[in-house]
């Protein structure tokens, strides 16, 4: 009978056991489903646990904690990372163990090598275990792993995790990688692969030129180079010499070697299972890539996988929404003549950083904006700071610029599109996939919005406004003050609401400012308190060129100077910002040092609006805030008050107040005159001591500097003057 010569060969080896008991190599296993550890004889004894476990055919069966009190706790710690990390790239894990004994001496240091087999259920480790001899600290260059460098180690990661999660873009994060210091072993040479199709491209580097990175660009995937293998194998390659990278990659050495590096590591780019990338380290000194050196690259390669991927997302996330804002938000054209406009969108809430505030500037039928022709200024707010609001913001614009070219007036064109987004809010469902009644949830939503129809060539406008807040008027001589105007409800609420308008006229070196509220209320404040924060803005502001002030109103608002006059309410800095500002320039260029100009308001009060006369006292009192004599203010008020009251007692019709203060600072006169449609003239009547009426005119005699009744063709109106004088 013939033997096979390789079964001959087989018999004549000894046998594992014997081989490995004579170079003093113990064996061992553990099973994370029973958390028991089987080692043989030699690593008893090497673990100084002969008498720690049950004992079967020379094997010991040990527990998880009875092993762990025999290693020195620092090493400890360092296992689980280390075995992790074998895992992770498939390779053996290595560490080097202090046994301790039972009064917490260092008895030996052996070495273990571990090999993980993953199981679906659990997790399988069999490894062998020997003693070594710790080398001296002098005995190489570089001193072995010790408690000062895993220190300098742990906080190394700290710091680096820290600067690339703050990292909020990919030339922050290549910035951030290239500046990090390992300890004890530092790269002099970093790069980041990317995958584009079925190419390799270098996203970025550090310690190489341009020129450098030109071999690099254009790799194929399938390409023999380090950088490619692990983008397509998901695992790490460390090569720790010249000759082992000339050896394993010789089509790529030619291009590597003038960098005259001495060991590299490849690693992948994992993110959610999927590799992004690669991330090479260059080292000008050898490195033998211990597991400590592995973990901490590892780790650090996760860490820039990460702060990549969160950068691409938020570049790719702006990217989209200054695209959506900027094909939503519209440029405002060539300049009017007569006219000069500026706009500024601040998107300051978080997410995707679009929300419902817009403005929009629209030709009117009759003429072009270069020619003189009518234009409409719209800002508005659509509820909510979603994608959903920035949606019915752009329907909402194109269906009010549709009605504006259309010719409609103001009122006609908001009645328009509060039945345009009541009908588009109201019949459709979020939340579902199927038809009417397959379920969801209704997600109505209303708007806000302010239209004013301006003629550049007489400065007239016509405002309609549906719960917007009131624009802001600057007169020529610098006061700024909310200018009241007539409104109706938001839009989208009711379909049949009314939108009455306001006509004013904007005079030459006056301006008008049109915004959303989170101009107003950012930094906790409401409508009063943020219009006081802005006026001085507004009012210190000299010239005519308005785009200077729309920064300075946007740097008011979130500039450093704003946390420092936050209001009584909660601090509210996640609303965007919208605002549109309207000027017609002055003859002269800049406002004059000494003022000689007119200060002008007009107001309506309808016979179903009493509660607009407390409206009447306060735009009086905004107009003469600077008045040198407080008494006569508080006449001229009481006056006002008066006379727009006996027009809504008396007459059937509406009261239109003019007020004009004209002349010097300090030498100015106020003339005040409220007209109505009836033809009844006042009587000056003697009322008694009970009487609750009859004291207008009265009152007129005794505080007026003069006052009169002028009959007009339709109707009347009563007038007053002041003449300010100043206080000694």
């Amino acid at each position: 009978m013939r033997t096979d010569p390789d079964d001959e060969r087989a018999a004549c080896l000894p046998p594992v056991g014997d081989v490995l008991g004579a170079v003093a190599t113990g064996l061992w296993r553990w099973d994370s489903a029973t958390g028991v550890a089987v080692i043989d004889a030699e690593a008893a004894r090497l673990m100084d646990l002969g008498s720690a476990g049950a004992q079967a055919e020379g094997a010991v069966a040990v527990t998880e904690a009875a092993v762990r009190s025999r290693f020195h706790p620092v090493d400890w710690s360092e296992i689980s990372g280390v075995v992790n990390l074998a895992i992770l790239e498939g390779t053996l894990a290595e560490a080097r163990l202090r046994v301790m004994d039972d009064r917490h001496q260092v008895l030996r240091t052996v070495r273990c090598r571990t090999k993980p087999l993953v199981h679906p259920d659990r997790v399988e480790l069999i490894g062998t275990i020997q003693e070594v001899s710790e080398p001296h600290p002098d005995a190489s260059a570089r001193a072995p792993v010790t408690g000062d460098w895993r220190r300098s180690r742990e906080a190394f990661l700290l710091d680096a995790g820290r600067a690339l999660a703050e990292a909020r873009s990919t030339a922050e994060v290549l910035r951030v990688a290239g500046a990090l210091s390992m300890p004890g072993f530092e790269p002099n040479g970093l790069a980041v692969f990317g995958v584009e199709g079925d190419h390799l491209t270098v996203i970025g580097h550090h310690g190489h030129t341009d020129d450098d990175e030109k071999p690099f660009r254009n790799f194929k995937l399938d390409a023999h180079y380090p950088a490619a293998d692990v983008v397509r194998s998901g695992r790490a390659i460390y090569l720790s010499s010249p000759e082992e990278y000339r050896t394993r990659y010789p089509a790529a050495w030619p291009f590597v070697q003038r960098f005259e590096r001495r060991s590299w590591a490849f690693l992948p780019l994992t993110v959610a299972g999927r590799t992004m990338g690669a991330w090479m380290a260059g080292f000008a000194h050898p490195v033998s890539f211990t597991p400590d050196e592995r973990s901490v690259l590892t780790t650090v390669a996760r860490m820039l996988a990460q702060a990549l991927s969160r950068a691409g997302a938020a570049e790719s996330e702006r990217e989209l929404t200054e695209g959506l804002q900027r094909s939503m938000l519209p440029t405002l054209g060539p300049e009017i003549p007569g006219l000069s406009i500026a706009a500024r969108y601040i998107p300051t809430g978080g997410g995707l950083q679009v929300g419902g505030d817009w403005y929009d500037m629209i030709p009117l039928p009759g003429g072009t904006p270069a020619g003189g022709g009518r234009i409409a200024l719209v800002i508005g707010d659509v509820q909510g700071h979603d994608v959903r609001a920035a949606g019915l913001m752009g329907q909402l614009r194109i269906a009010l610029r549709a009605y504006a070219a259309e010719g409609h007036r103001p009122d006609a064109v908001l009645s328009r599109a509060s039945r345009f987004l009541y009908g588009i809010t109201d019949s459709i469902t979020y939340g579902s996939t199927g038809g009417p009644d397959a379920g969801g949830t209704a997600d109505p939503r209303f708007a806000t919005c302010l239209y004013v129809e301006a003629d550049p060539t007489t400065g007239r406008l016509e405002i309609a406004r549906a719960g917007h807040p009131d624009p802001v008027v600057r007169t020529s001589d610098g006061t700024a003050m909310i200018r009241p105007t007539a409104g109706g409800l938001p839009l989208g609420i009711d379909p049949d609401a009314d939108y009455p308008t306001t006509s004013i006229t904007l005079e030459p070196g006056e301006l008008m400012m049109l915004c959303t509220d989170g101009l107003i209320e950012t930094g906790g404040h409401d409508l009063y308190t943020g219009f006081t924060r802005l006026q001085p803005i507004i009012e210190e502001h000299v010239g005519d060129d308005l785009e200077v002030l729309a920064d300075a109103l946007v740097e008011g608002v979130h500039g450093p100077s704003s946390h420092r006059s936050i209001g009584h309410l909660a601090d509210r800095r996640e609303d965007d910002i919208a605002v549109v500002l309207l000027g017609r320039p002055s003859p002269g260029g800049d406002r004059p040092a000494v003022h000689e100009t007119v200060r002008r308001i007009m107001l309506s009060v309808a016979q179903a609006e009493p509660a607009r006369i407390a409206e009447c006292r306060h735009q009086l009192r905004d107009l003469l805030r600077d008045w040198s004599d407080p008494d006569q203010v508080d006449s001229a008020v009481l006056l006002v008050s008066e006379m727009v009251t006996n027009v809504l007692v008396h007459t059937d019709g509406d009261a239109l107040l003019v007020a004009e203060a004209r002349g010097d600072v300090g030498e100015r006169r106020l003339r005040v005159e409220v007209s109505d449609s009836s033809d009844d003239l006042p009587h000056k009547r003697r009322p008694g001591e009970l009487a609750s009426s009859g004291r207008g005119l009265v009152l007129m005699e005794l505080l007026a500097d003069a006052w009169g009744v002028d009959p007009r063709g339709q109707g009347k109106a009563i007038w007053f003057e002041l003449y300010e004088m100043l206080q000694l």
